[in-house]
């Protein structure tokens, strides 16, 4: 496959404005963005995305996961699709780039296709995947793990957010089910473009990380279920206190992580406590537990220490524990030809780079289990994601949007 020239570059001015334009959609409170999956920011998100595709030529496929699909077609009608792209929602308090930058990146390298007009082989898709970020319905990645085969189309319809709504039902409302049956699209290969997320970049001083490996993750939803009572009035050592399961459990998991250390990461995120009152001692609280590796034997270690440790806490307190995997995901390890096709690029665009492994979950962590796969990540400045405050450099999007372009159009076959 011939190589891109090395003078070839997306035009990282329009990428920066695109990505201005689309965070202009769903603003949180504090500069970043609050367009969670299937609401009513996100359909506008999702339109302003096809409206673009259309207009660099593109033609729009939906399936019944809501993934979107904007295809610009190669020469070879019978060659398998070289697919890019990731994620458009956000956390509640999100940034303007994660998944972002991947998507709208993949849509400059049509752009900039166009502009130099390049034709390939392989037609080239630019995918948004539904509801990657899990925090309205988990779990996270929820339609590229339908579209994987390793979730249930059906089970994933009937996933509910915290007031009841389904899954099914707000993919219908916002107008985004497609009839394509998901899944059924065969892949070339897939590259997926992300911030790190992390703070190793912007320490190494690396323009580009090339991901080998993506972390396994297993989630833990545990509901320690104690007794309420007043707070003032129930004697200390006749407190069956939910909230103290809780205290215990997240010191356990953060030493659970650092024994394991240095492939392990665990945390508790979100937690509910009932009823929630200043004067009332908690009788249940509903938390998560995030433990995450990227060697399968670190991650079943972690769980087994868990699952032994945690209901003894409990029990010795007076207070027991119930315990539900609801995300789950073996450590990927990316295809071996598509990862050196983004080291060559990066090498060849004159960008520094290191091997890296994903500290987050991915869509192409699912995808990786039915195409060739790989990411590229660029650096976010400390490490910060996840936050309105997450930034990058309008530098950092056009180098990692430029390594896109050339193991994209190196893997799609350019046509003299």
């Amino acid at each position: 496959m011939a190589a891109p020239g090395e003078n070839l570059r997306i035009n990282g001015e329009r990428l920066w404005d695109s990505l201005m334009e689309m965070a202009r959609i769903g603003p949180g409170i504090a500069g970043g963005n609050n367009r969670q999956a299937l609401t009513d920011e996100d359909a506008e998100g999702r339109a302003l995305f096809q409206s673009w595709c259309e207009s660099a030529g593109m033609t729009m496929g939906v399936d019944e996961m809501g993934n979107m699909f904007a295809r610009r077609e190669g020469t070879d009608p019978e060659a398998l699709p070289v697919y890019m792209g990731s994620h458009l929602d956000t956390q509640p308090t999100g940034g303007k780039y994660d998944g972002v930058l991947g998507v709208l990146g993949a849509l400059e390298v049509v752009r900039t296709l166009n502009d130099l007009d390049i034709r390939t082989k392989h037609p080239i898709v630019v995918v948004n995947w539904t509801n990657e970020e899990g925090t309205r319905f988990a779990p996270a990645m929820l339609a590229s793990g339908v579209f994987a085969g390793v979730l249930d189309r059906d089970w994933a319809y009937a996933r509910e957010d915290g007031s009841g709504k389904t899954f099914g039902a707000e993919l219908e409302r916002i107008g985004w089910k497609g009839d394509e049956t998901v899944g059924a699209r065969k892949m070339h290969a897939l590259f997926e473009l992300h911030i790190e997320q992390g703070p190793i970049l912007e320490a190494e001083g690396k323009d580009i990380g090339v991901v080998t490996h993506g972390q396994g993750l297993r989630w833990i939803q545990c509901t320690v279920t104690g007794k309420e009572s007043h707070t003032g009035s129930t004697p200390m050592p006749m407190r069956r206190n939910a909230g103290r399961g809780l205290a215990l459990i997240t010191e356990l998991v953060h030493e659970i992580a650092m024994s394991h250390q240095p492939n392990a990461a665990g945390a508790i995120g979100h937690i509910d406590v009932y009823p929630n009152s200043r004067n009332i001692i908690p009788g249940r609280v509903v938390f998560t537990v995030d433990f995450r590796s990227h060697v399968p034997e670190v991650l079943s270690a972690m769980l087994e220490e868990f699952g032994e440790k945690a209901p003894q806490l409990c029990e010795e307190i007076g207070v027991s524990l119930e315990t539900e995997i609801v995300g789950q995901f073996d450590p990927p390890a990316f295809d071996e030809g598509c990862v050196a096709t983004i080291r060559a690029a990066a090498e060849r665009l004159g960008y520094s780079h290191m091997d890296i492994v994903s500290g987050a979950g991915h869509d192409a962590c699912w995808v990786n289990d039915v195409a060739p796969t790989a990411m590229i990540m660029c650096p976010c400045v400390d490490g910060l994601s996840h936050n309105e405050a997450e930034e990058i450099s309008p530098a950092w999007a056009a180098a990692g949007t430029d390594v896109l372009f050339h193991a994209v159009v190196e893997t799609a076959e350019i046509v003299d």
